[in-house]
This record gives C-alpha cells, sequence and structure tokens, in this order.
C-alpha cells in the first residue's frame, strides 16, 4: 500500500536542496549553443525556465510528494567541451524538504535541452549515439541552520 508521509506534527523551517545533472553532446552541438545557432532558440534559455517551471510542478509528477511553498530557484548552466552541467537550487520554508524539487528541476532543464539540440546529434540512422543524460543527483541540502552543501 502507497501513502503520503504526514507531516502535520512538523514546524515548518528553512530548506534547500542543490542538485546537479549532465548532458553528453558533440561539440559541435555544444559550440552551436554557445553562439546561439540553434534553430529552436536560446537552450540555456529555455533550459532555466523548464527547470523553474518543472520544481513549482513537483508534487504533479511525483505522486507522493507533498506541495509545498517554493521560496527560491536558482538554475546555472555550465557548457564544456563535451557536456552541459545543470545546477538547480531550491529553497522554501516547509514542513519537508525540497530534493525532489531539485531533482525535478534538473531532470527538466536536461530533456529540454536534448529537445532543442536533437536534429544537431542524430546520426545517419536517426538516433543518437553520442547523447547522453547522466549523474543527476542531490548534492547538497540544509535544513534550518544544518548545511550540507
Amino acid at each position: 500500500m502507497a501513502s503520503m508521509v504526514d507531516i502535520t506534527g512538523k514546524p515548518e523551517i528553512y530548506r534547500e536542496a542543490r542538485a546537479e545533472g549532465f548532458i553528453k553532446l558533440k561539440p559541435s552541438t555544444i559550440e552551436a549553443i554557445v553562439e546561439g545557432r540553434v534553430r529552436k532558440g536560446d537552450v540555456i534559455t529555455v533550459a532555466r525556465i523548464a527547470a523553474i517551471n518543472a520544481v513549482k510542478m513537483t508534487p504533479r509528477l511525483i505522486v507522493l510528494s507533498h506541495p509545498i511553498p517554493i521560496t527560491g530557484v536558482d538554475v546555472s548552466i555550465e557548457p564544456s567541451s563535451s557536456s552541459l552541467k545543470v545546477y538547480v537550487t531550491v529553497r522554501s520554508e516547509s514542513k519537508t524538504g525540497v530534493e525532489l524539487e531539485a531533482l525535478v528541476g534538473v531532470t527538466a532543464a536536461l530533456l529540454n535541452i536534448f529537445d532543442m539540440v536533437k536534429p544537431l546529434e542524430k546520426d545517419e540512422h536517426g538516433l543518437y549515439p553520442e547523447t547522453l543524460i547522466y549523474g543527476v543527483r542531490v548534492i547538497g541540502k540544509v535544513k534550518g541552520g544544518e548545511s550540507k552543501l
């Protein structure tokens, strides 16, 4: 049997979580992103907006999570020669943590990047042999005044 955890008696305190994830792409695709030559538009801006939107939608996607007030979201995306690294930091004053929200934000950003660059990543068979989303994980959190960042 599945159920939502009852958090009725827990106090509302400051919560923060930071997650990261990567998408491996062809160097030519990274170059096109950085130079603004992707047909669908500004990949970095779209990925940031997608992450923020996904953070707010987490309770709709993760069925047993609690809807909580999100007080802040920071998204940064760092290109390298072969990948983009996405960081999402989520803040709240609530009864439960924001790790899921940070992970959902990272994942949504990575999937939107993939969607926007698919034409640049396809091989002659229409597949994506060099494209890989990986390393999605929580890298730090704060609960009250206790930092684990």
